[in-house]
């Protein structure tokens, strides 16, 4: 492959920066992964901006090193960033002039990660996707430019759904239920089981006096299914809460770029999707089959890095041959509807 003077690699360093994790990829212009590695999660929100970006250097210095490049110096030629809590576009140019001056490529895009996810899904620049992993979010994209985007900014927004939405749900209805403010329900002593308390008051106090970190309150979502699974009505309707806000987003989208009456892919992704419980997915097939009857749902499963690198390869026309080596390195991409529900 041919290098320029000023890259190392004729080629994309692809970053997913999620709320849990960040990954990076070193990709060649043929679709190659040469190099990857994991790091924290993006948080700018508890971190600050520069400090956040900091914290992914030791990432891309890593997949840098096992791609055979010389960290500290410009490594390729395209950075492609799909980034979470990067929901305004003042935020993706703000966070893509912070990237620029780090010196990693000699041109830099940033977005949303919820466009990686729909690019992993999809061909091309066409359809939706929705993200429930640690948070919820939507876009939508058509071949001429147009979008759906929604502020993704929590409750301040109106956004409900994911992981933290959900498990800190299942707390507050859980201690209500043992004070004797809310109706009882299974989630009281599910939780405290799986913390090893007393119940649900205990463990937000131990979370408040620092004895438990507040990150572990995302193992709830596994303990929330669980409760659910065994027929506890206040799980089965956060469950079904769940679906409904998934369904809200897609449907929104689909009629904000007059896709309502066309076949066109819904994309699926992040953790509590990926995880394809059939409590959830046999929900939302249902209700998207009611309100989107023309939609093809999809979910994907691979490494949200993929869609990252492929926006980059797409920047740089690498060409169908290399769109189909670098999926085939992440052989789990996507997964049918007819296979997924």
């Amino acid at each position: 492959m041919s290098l320029t003077a000023r890259e190392q690699l004729s080629g994309v360093l692809a970053i997913d920066a999620g709320n849990s994790k960040t990954d990076v990829a070193v990709v060649a212009l043929d679709g190659t992964v040469l190099g990857s590695a994991r790091g924290e999660g993006f948080r700018p929100y508890r971190d600050g901006s520069e400090q956040a970006i900091e914290k992914l250097a030791p990432t891309v210095a890593a997949a840098a090193t096992q791609a055979g490049l010389t960290p500290g110096a410009v490594l390729t030629n395209r950075v492609s960033a799909c980034m979470a809590n990067v929901d305004l576009p003042v935020e993706e140019q703000r966070y893509r002039a912070a990237i620029a001056a780090r010196g990693w490529g000699a041109s830099v895009a940033v977005t949303n990660d919820t466009f990686g996810l729909l690019r992993a899904g999809t061909d091309g620049p066409r359809g939706i996707a929705v993200v429930c992993g640690a948070g919820i979010n939507c876009v939508g994209l058509l071949p001429d430019g147009r979008t759906a985007r929604f502020p993704a900014l929590g409750k301040l927004t109106g956004d409900w759904g994911g992981g933290g939405s959900m498990s800190s749900e299942a707390m507050w209805h859980a201690a209500r239920a043992e004070d004797g403010r809310g109706e009882p329900t299974a989630l009281s002593a599910a939780i405290a089981a799986h913390f090893g308390m007393s119940g649900a008051n205990a463990v937000a106090e131990a979370i408040h006096l620092g004895r438990l970190p507040e990150q572990r309150l995302h193992e709830l979502v596994a303990v929330l299914f669980a409760t659910a699974e065994a027929g506890d009505p206040t799980a089965l309707q956060l469950i079904d809460r769940q679906a409904d806000e998934i369904t809200r987003l897609a449907v929104v989208a689909l009629g904000r770029l007059d896709l309502l009456a066309e076949p066109v892919p819904i994309v699926l992704g992040g953790g509590v999707i990926a995880a394809r419980h059939p409590l959830l997915i046999d929900n939302l097939l249902t209700r998207l089959a009611a309100a989107a009857p023309h939609a093809e749902p999809r979910i994907v499963v691979a490494p949200p890095v993929l869609g990252a690198a492929l926006l980059g390869l797409d920047h740089l026309a690498a060409g169908r041959a290399a769109e189909r080596r670098l999926r085939a390195h992440y052989p789990t991409a996507t997964t049918e509807p007819e296979a997924a529900w």
